[in-house]
């Protein structure tokens, strides 16, 4: 209850109401606290003139905000009536609540009498200190407004609900704990104070006592005093009205201030306006709770956030670090390049300076001979050795000349460190939005099935700001296993064909981006048809073949058998489908069963080994595959004959019928993989294709039985 605690205090004083009073506006005030912030208002605004004048239609006259205001449009703190120049400004103050009020214009007179009986100047106006609306009292002053005796009762319970202990009401100094309370007495007692005054004798003994807690809830329960007219206080209100919302009483409509209004009971208001209240406090009792439930949100958001930030802080860490590890790396890596190429350079120097100082002894060593020749007297022994000398001597000159003084390595590295693009990345290293798409939306009115096909459309949600860059549709297979990816782009629409008959498929989309795959959308259940529906295939057929009625009907220009296909394949299942002969001319040899989508069209159905064929003439029948020819059997076929074709994946065997009758044995076993409808005939056969049949009801026993 301690939330409550505002709505139980006063906006003027910021204490507990005492006597609250409800105002025209529906707000409370204390009696004394609207004693205290009444202003007088010129004569001109009272109701006693405006009654003159015809213009006043009610008790309460609110005052014409234009005219006059109490606040200024600034709401500097000062309010004034307007128009008026000896009308005095008065400084407003602030309620501990934070509404501000005004004082009056000079201070109460001394009196010791109720608020409610203290005589109110003439031409008083109050402002409800919380709305600001202004409105003229009449003679009856702050008498004319009704006590809120509800909000008393409900103040009472919440300070008795706050006291700490119920004390002894009959202890004389320091009260005492009470032990016990007199229901007809309506005294708490303490164990002395009971023993003393109120003795379990004569007709006392009869009074019922019960423990103070209890006593406090049969004080809470019992009857408030009655609520009395503001007009007639000798009356109690007995009825309603609904136009002004106030209850009256019964002289207020003997005097007919009410006769043109709708008057009700006071109980039936009473009983109506609880049960409207406490609907209304349903909804906002829901409201509170989805509050509640939103303040649990946002604390778990705080310690989540918490948990993020520490989290993130850590991985940012690990990011830098590692940069540095990287940069660290590479350092070393460039660090000992530039060591290797300083070794280099010291080598080639360090072996130049030994070939220079092995070749500059060997020059000074020929030079400080050639000297000590010279000294020599001895003509012819000179002269034995002097071309040698000057041969060598001008050959020692020419290795020196030949770029051996030249240094072989310059003293700088030739090595710069680009290091500006890393300089850039790492200025322009920040952080960037990392959201994945929202979750698609399949548009359930736009997906449908088809035969053996299933259309899907999807969307993005209306309220997406982040783009998705594809789509990933995935289906299972069909028996409730797992799913596999059968499109992945940018369209949001795709047809998957070549599924099973009569199957039941589970559709679910996601949508991704650079940063990652949002969640899957729904999942769609997609049912296959039950039964095939198709025609003929122009597309994969022989060029001879003639199409006719919506592609159902075939013939052929050619003497030579061609092969034509149906449109749809099958891998699961049973299936069946009928040829009637329109045209049988001399007795050619069509042939009727399925085959792979690249079998060949210009020989016989049957003739390789991607057909398995049922041919016939007017008198009998054989099975053929891979050129093989099998089971001949008597019968054969006319004008306006039938054909049936039974193709039962699930047990892998294909038969045949004429005329509603089994040709022959089951013409092939152990067939498995992807199968079309494949009919081979000639110019002398036409045949019309029928779809969508149901199995034989005589084979769906036999498989049953089986």
């Amino acid at each position: 209850m301690e939330e409550m605690e505002e709505e139980l205090k006063c906006p003027v004083c910021g204490s507990f109401y005492r006597e609250p009073i409800i105002l025209p506006c529906s707000h409370n005030i204390c009696q004394a606290c609207a004693r205290n912030i009444l202003v007088q208002t010129p004569e001109s605004e009272s109701p006693q003139s405006r009654r003159a004048s015809g213009s006043g239609v009610s008790d309460y006259d609110y005052l014409d905000l234009d005219k006059m205001s109490l606040y200024s449009e600034a709401d500097s703190g000062y309010g004034s009536y307007g128009g008026f120049a000896s009308a005095p400004t008065t400084p407003c103050q602030k309620s501990p609540n934070g509404v501000r009020v005004f004082p009056p214009a000079m201070p109460p007179p001394a009196t010791h009498l109720s608020p409610a009986l203290v005589p109110v100047p003439r031409n008083s106006c109050i402002t409800c200190p919380q709305c600001h609306r202004s409105l003229i009292l009449d003679d009856r002053g702050l008498r004319g407004f009704p006590k809120n005796r509800v909000l008393e009762g409900v103040i009472d319970r919440y300070q008795q609900s706050k006291a700490a202990a119920l004390k002894c009401q009959l202890c004389e100094k320091a009260p005492k704990e009470a032990t016990v309370m007199c229901e007809q007495c309506d005294v708490f007692y303490c164990d002395p104070c009971r023993l003393r005054c109120h003795p379990p004798r004569g007709p006392l003994a009869k009074h019922r006592l019960v423990p103070p807690a209890q006593g406090r809830v049969s004080r809470r329960l019992s009857p408030r005093k009655v609520s009395t007219c503001t007009d007639h206080e000798l009356e109690n209100h007995s009825m309603y009205c609904v136009q002004c919302k106030m209850p009256v009483c019964y002289q207020c409509l003997e005097e007919g201030k009410h006769s043109s209004h709708e008057v009700k009971a006071l109980g039936a208001m009473w009983k109506l306006h609880k049960s409207q209240l406490s609907q209304a406090l349903n909804g906002l009792s829901d409201r509170a709770k989805e509050a509640k439930e939103f303040l649990v949100q946002l604390r778990n958001m705080v310690q989540q956030i918490q948990e993020n930030s520490v989290e993130f802080e850590a991985c940012l860490v690990a990011q830098c670090d590692a940069l540095i590890d990287a940069l660290n790396r590479r350092k070393a890596q460039l660090l000992a390049r530039v060591n290797k190429e300083h070794e280099h350079k010291l080598k080639v120097v360090r072996d130049q300076i030994s070939h220079c100082t092995v070749k500059l002894r060997q020059t000074t060593g020929l030079m400080e001979y050639c000297l000590e020749v010279i000294k020599e007297n001895d003509p012819s022994g000179f002269l034995q050795i002097s071309d040698a000398l000057i041969r060598r001597v001008h050959l020692t000159e020419d290795q020196w000349g030949k770029g051996t003084l030249t240094p072989r390595m310059t003293t700088d590295f030739d090595l710069s460190l680009d290091n500006s693009p890393l300089l850039q990345s790492i200025h322009q290293l920040d952080f960037v939005q990392m959201k994945v798409p929202a979750t698609p939306i399949l548009q359930l009115e736009e997906c449908c099935t088809h035969n053996n096909s299933a259309t899907l459309s999807w969307k993005q949600p209306p309220l997406s700001t982040v783009p998705a860059e594809g789509y990933i549709l995935e289906l299972d297979d069909g028996n409730g296993g797992q799913f596999r990816e059968v499109y992945v782009g940018k369209e949001t629409m795709c047809t998957v064909d070549g599924l099973h008959f009569n199957s039941t498929y589970n559709a679910r989309v996601k949508a991704f981006n650079k940063t990652g795959v949002s969640q899957y959308s729904k999942t769609l259940v997609l049912q296959t048809s039950e039964v095939a529906w198709f025609a003929f295939d122009p597309g994969s057929a022989h060029s001879d073949i003639i199409f006719s009625n919506d592609n159902l009907t075939v013939t052929c220009s050619s003497y030579d058998d061609r092969v034509v296909l149906g449109k749809t394949g099958f891998s699961k299942g049973v299936h069946y489908w009928e040829l009637t002969v329109d045209r049988y001319d001399n007795h050619p040899d069509p042939a009727f069963g399925v085959a792979r989508m690249d079998v060949m069209k210009d020989v016989m159905l049957g003739k390789d080994d991607k057909a398995w064929a049922m041919y016939v003439d007017n008198n009998r029948s054989w099975f053929m595959h891979n050129n093989s020819h099998t089971n001949r059997t008597e019968g054969g076929i006319t004008k306006g004959a039938t054909i049936g074709v039974l193709l039962d994946l699930n047990r892998k065997t294909l038969t045949f019928f004429i005329n509603d009758e089994q040709q022959g044995p089951i013409a092939f076993e152990n067939v498995e993989g992807l199968f079309f409808p494949a009919v081979s005939l000639n110019r002398n056969v036409q045949v019309t294709l029928h779809t969508g049949l149901p199995v034989p009801d005589f084979y769906s026993s036999r498989a049953s039985i089986a």
